[in-house]
């Protein structure tokens, strides 16, 4: 890993009898029972290298972490207690936790070695990152490691503001994830398929024109079809489209057009009178030249099975793919038709596949379909921030080395 990644991480310092302040990215799905309890421990799970080789080297660690967005309040709902109840049961298989406080923060004694800090969210310091709030974050500790992926891309008081006042390493975790993604977008193996979901243009726009140099094949499906075909004159009915991103669509098409039309839109799609499970649906091709795709109230919900087929076709040559967005309205079983088989060709190819992205990672979560995958991503914002080519504040702050 050390020919890619420029940061210093855990291996590089003396950890013996240091206390760690170390950020992780347990913000994790909880039931709504009561008292609440985790549903999902993936990402805690996913840390476990880390803190596992910082106990072995002596140190005593402090996590810090955020739950939801609750915006410099407090609220009941989102303090961490079954976080670390369940954290504790990984652990050491037990689910018992006492409050306890570190200097001014409210916190929980996991075991003698490892505290978690309350959501470090209920300051509003942290997101602003504030210098005063950053130091008195910093003084409970002797070194800062970071290993919340998901949390990279914010310049927050506990992703930055703290590397000011302490020596400041990566973790295991934050290693494997910009190596992985880096790998992916300096030398995949050819060919290359990018599979491309999402609803926007807008916020997909730099994602899209990165990939567009790299890959082999860009799948287009979910909204970002609507306002493609939109840009292109096609009259898509009550569709949701991005009227403020026709120009860039428009650009992002004439750039396809000029490099051998590796961006591959839908050929079919299937639409309905409504996102929901009882609706009227119809399958539609797509016109050789613009015209009608669907009239209101029908709307475009998924992609249709010639496409799935084509998308099949491409994917089944890959050596390498990466994934970001679902390509249908997910939500409704439906509407998931589409995703679900191109998740599942993936698997088949036997290529080596990356996901990146929050919506499509639940998606494959729910499904059980993350299996199939080599790498599934921690972070949302921060792997389509990576792979657009935007430097990450967090990983930035780290010492270089």
């Amino acid at each position: 890993m050390n020919d890619i990644f420029k940061w210093k991480t855990v291996r590089d310092i003396d950890l013996a009898k240091k206390k760690v302040l170390l950020r992780v990215d347990f913000n994790v799905p909880l039931e709504p029972t009561e008292p609440p309890t985790v549903s999902d421990d993936a990402r805690i799970k996913e840390s476990m290298p880390t803190i596992e080789y910082l106990l072995e080297q002596g140190a005593t660690l402090i996590c810090v972490a955020h739950l939801g967005r609750p915006k410099g309040k407090v609220i009941e709902a989102l303090k961490m207690k079954p976080v670390a109840e369940r954290f504790a049961e990984i652990i050491s298989e037990r689910a018992y936790v006492t409050e306890t406080k570190l200097g001014d923060f409210p916190a929980y004694k996991i075991t003698d070695k490892v505290f978690l800090l309350e959501n470090i969210r209920f300051y509003p310091e942290e997101e602003k990152n504030d210098a005063k709030f950053s130091k008195k974050l910093a003084a409970l500790a002797d070194v800062y490691v970071d290993d919340a992926f998901g949390t990279v891309h914010r310049a927050h008081a506990s992703t930055v503001g703290v590397t000011k006042f302490l020596p400041a390493v990566s973790g295991l975790l934050l290693e494997k994830e910009i190596v992985t993604l880096s790998r992916l977008m300096v030398e995949p193996a050819r060919p290359f398929v990018a599979v491309q979901g999402g609803i926007k243009v807008s916020t997909k726009i730099g994602i899209i024109r990165r990939l567009l140099d790299l890959v082999d094949y860009l799948l287009i499906g979910s909204g970002l079809t609507s306002t493609f075909l939109k840009a292109q004159g096609y009259d898509v009915g009550a569709s949701k489209i991005e009227e403020e991103a026709m120009d860039m669509a428009t650009q992002v098409l004439e750039k396809a057009r000029t490099m051998s039309q590796n961006m591959i839109l839908p050929v079919d799609l299937i639409v309905a009178d409504a996102p929901t499970e009882d609706a009227k649906i119809k399958v539609v091709d797509i016109p050789a030249e613009p015209g009608v795709v669907c009239e209101a109230p029908f709307m475009i919900l998924d992609i249709g099975p010639k496409t799935v087929k084509l998308f099949e076709e491409k994917i089944k040559e890959a050596k390498s793919v990466f994934w970001n967005g679902p390509l249908g309205f997910n939500e409704v079983k439906p509407f998931a038709k589409g995703s679900k088989a191109i998740a599942e060709a993936i698997g088949r190819s036997g290529a080596v596949s990356v996901v990146g992205g929050g919506d499509i990672v639940a998606f494959l979560d729910e499904y059980g379909l993350n299996v199939l995958f080599t790498h599934v991503s921690t972070g949302g914002g921060a792997s389509l921030e990576f792979v657009a080519g935007d430097k990450l504040p967090g990983v930035e702050a780290l010492q270089k080395k």
